[in-house]
């Protein structure tokens, strides 16, 4: 088994107000403000990888001033939503997203399906050029698509796994597949 270790981003600036995956917000403060919680989570030795969006990439960077980035790793692209309050959306859109959670696209983004297709293919990028334990730190979309599709969840219960701001969220790559441990599945209420 090979530990990955999925580490939501510290809180953004601004993330209370509107929709935001591809935008690119600062953190609201600084990164090391995390890194002690984020650290007691993690091995001795580990590689980081990292979203490119700055709320990822500011943590990465304190745990390891090499780490790599990839744009796979990026949130769900809300397209036309971005930056928009949610209240400017409508209900009509929120609840046919909320109908659909899988398969709904945001006018000019992607669906929640398309989004664990890259980050599929994101990770078998990250795991064939790297060794050991890996550290991504990424956003709350990729850690739910890739914990539902290990646990083989349907569309609307992806939306029970709801990682905190850095919360370090431990799986375990057997060579084929990601395995989630129970350790893992009680700490998201799973």
């Amino acid at each position: 088994m090979r530990p990955l270790y999925l580490i939501r981003h510290p809180r953004p600036a601004g993330a209370e107000a509107c929709c935001y995956g591809r935008l690119d917000l600062p953190l609201a403060e600084p990164a090391s403000h995390s890194l002690p919680r984020v650290r007691a989570r993690l091995p001795a030795s580990f590689q980081v990888w990292s979203s490119p969006l700055r709320r990822c990439l500011e943590l990465a960077l304190a745990l390891d001033p090499l780490a790599r980035q990839h744009p796979g790793l990026q949130e769900l692209d809300f397209g036309d939503w971005e930056g928009r309050a949610w209240d400017d959306i409508g209900a009509p859109a929120l609840d046919a997203w909320a109908a659909d959670v899988t398969g709904h696209t945001p006018p000019g983004g992607e669906s929640a399906r398309q989004l664990l297709q890259r980050v599929q293919a994101a990770l078998a990028e990250v795991l064939a050029a790297s060794q050991g334990a890996l550290a991504l730190v990424t956003h709350a979309g990729v850690i739910r698509a890739l914990v539902a599709q290990a646990l083989e969840l349907a569309g609307p219960d992806w939306l029970r796994i709801r990682p905190a701001y850095g919360q370090v969220v431990a799986l375990d790559w057997d060579g084929q597949a990601l395995q989630v441990p129970a350790a893992t599945r009680r700490e998201l209420g799973l």
